[in-house]
Parts: C-alpha cells; sequence; structure tokens
C-alpha cells in the first residue's frame, strides 16, 4: 500500500515545514496501522494453531502452556486493538469532504457499532439537528464520546445523555455520563494520544478515544469545554463549533 506523492514545502532556509512534518508522521501512522495489521491478525491464529497441533499429537497442555497461550492472546489482541484505532486516528480528515449532517443519524450508526450495556440508559437532546462535517469524522467524534463514558464507568448501571444546540458562536455537542469523572489534574492529560489513567489490565484500550476528540476538535477549529455536572460525579464535555460548521435545519 502506498500513499499519493506528497509536495514537500520548505521554507527559506531549506528546512522542511512543521505542518509538513506532522502530515508525514501521520502518513507513516496510516500506513504502519493498516499493513503490521495483516501480520497482528495471523499472531492471532497462531496460538490456536499451536494448540490444536498438541492435542492433536495427543499430548497434554498443561496448566502454565494453557496461561502463556492465553497471554499470548491477549497481548495479541491488545496490539490489534491499538492498531486498529491508530488506523482510526490517521483518518480523521482524509478521504471526505465537510458535508449536512443529521446528528440523529449519526448517533443511530454509532449506536450500531458502539452498544450501551444493558442498564444504561441512553437519552439525547438534539435542538440543533445538523452540522457541516466529514461523515467520518463525525462518526469518530460521537463513537469516541460515547465509548470513552460507557468504558470507564465503574457501575452496572447509568447514564449517558447526547445533546446539541445552537448559539451566536456556533453549534455545540455535548455527553454527559454519570460515572466517576476526571480529576482536573488529569484533564489535560486524557487527551493526549495513548493515554490512559488506568492501566490496561484494569480497562481494556489504547488511550486513544479523547486524543481522537481532540484531533477533530483541532482540525474544525472547535473548543473543547469540560462543563459542570450535577453533583460531585460525571463527565460532561462539549465541543464547540464554530460557525462555519452550522447549516439550516
Amino acid at each position: 500500500m502506498s500513499l499519493p506523492e506528497r509536495k514537500v514545502d520548505t521554507n527559506t532556509s531549506g528546512v522542511v515545514s512543521i505542518e509538513n512534518a506532522a502530515q508525514e508522521f501521520e502518513d507513516f501512522i496510516y500506513l504502519v496501522s493498516h499493513d503490521v495489521r495483516n501480520s497482528v491478525r495471523a499472531l492471532l491464529e497462531l496460538p490456536q494453531w499451536i494448540e490444536e497441533d498438541i492435542r492433536d499429537a495427543g499430548l497434554p497442555i498443561s496448566e502454565s502452556l494453557a496461561g502463556n497461550i492465553e497471554l499470548m492472546n491477549t497481548h495479541t489482541r491488545r496490539l490489534d486493538r491499538m492498531l486498529i484505532d491508530l488506523l482510526v486516528y490517521s483518518r480523521i480528515g482524509r478521504m471526505q469532504e465537510s458535508v449536512q449532517l443529521d446528528w440523529n443519524t449519526v448517533i443511530d450508526t454509532t449506536l450500531d457499532q458502539v452498544p450501551v450495556p444493558q442498564g444504561f440508559e441512553l437519552t439525547r437532546e438534539i435542538h440543533s439537528p445538523t452540522i457541516f462535517l466529514g461523515e467520518h469524522d463525525a462518526l469518530t467524534l460521537v463513537s469516541s464520546l460515547l465509548s470513552n463514558s460507557i468504558k470507564h464507568h465503574d457501575s452496572e448501571t447509568g447514564f449517558i445523555k447526547i445533546s446539541t444546540h445552537d448559539t451566536p458562536q456556533g453549534p455545540v455537542l455535548s455527553v454527559w455520563d454519570d460515572g466517576p469523572g476526571i480529576p482536573q489534574k488529569s484533564r489535560e492529560k486524557v487527551f493526549e494520544v495513548m493515554t490512559t489513567l488506568k492501566p490496561r489490565d484494569e480497562i481494556e484500550g489504547s488511550g486513544m478515544g479523547l486524543a481522537n476528540v481532540r484531533k477533530i476538535a483541532n482540525l474544525y477549529k472547535a473548543q473543547i469545554e469540560w462543563l459542570p455536572t450535577d453533583d460531585t460525579r460525571g463527565t460532561r464535555i462539549a465541543i464547540r463549533f464554530p460557525k462555519s460548521c452550522r447549516t439550516a435545519g
């Protein structure tokens, strides 16, 4: 797989621009995420083949061997998940044009991919029904915010509210949950790439969800804001888009 040639912009001293260097890095992430996954998918099958060969040979599988095979499966699945999430991150802003989107349709499509667990109540208040964004970016944005609320919730029951409204400055999307919340001191850190506040042995995830949110916000010149909740728990994140993302509707 290859990418089209990109013209390299340089300043008067012949040094590659920061913007171009960043784009080259994005291209590298895209290639690695896509191509390396082919090998990782093979690694996902190898432990199963090894186990089957041992059983076919009539040999017992010791407890320690079974544990090592399961450990291999766990880490390979984690690597595969990381590559998938990196690929999603690298695709933000690529191969799409901004079009008028219906928020309810975006949410419905997202829920087909990110089902809400039983015991959770999902509500929506869509006061501003449409927005002007890339379709893939809109789906990634809602998916990342919704997954973050579900994955980091500390109870088997809870609520998540997705709302949109319009302001003189532009449209706003917000997602509110009643989970444990994010400490004030960590609210900048959680938007960094591959960052999790808990060990991955406690919560599976690559730490890319909120990094996607920040990248999309930066791409569309939107502002991320932490809104107060009704009590000491919960997380409420608002994405305030500029007027250029507003559509009639």
